[in-house]
């Protein structure tokens, strides 16, 4: 059964990750509905993505996993 959920995404470096972070994103392209990020131009390295998903929890659990791995990323969730 697909799941709706919310995944907040946090790039603490965002110059050194933001090309790899944007890979696993494109990758998983099929299970967002919807994205929003910004930078808080008084911290110029930093960026919070928000994504909407649906999809079966392995594959967001996996995805969540690929971005955690990443250096200065950190991932937090909420199943609807």
């Amino acid at each position: 059964m697909d799941n709706l959920s919310i995944v907040g995404i946090r790039i603490d470096k965002r110059t050194d990750s933001a090309t790899k972070v944007q890979e696993i994103l494109t990758q998983n392209a099929d299970i967002i509905l919807n994205r929003f990020g910004m930078h808080d131009p008084t911290e110029i390295n930093t960026g919070l993505i928000t994504l909407n998903l649906r999809s079966e929890k392995n594959r967001i659990n996996n995805m969540m996993s690929q971005l955690s791995e990443l250096n200065g990323v950190r991932v937090n969730h909420m199943e609807i």
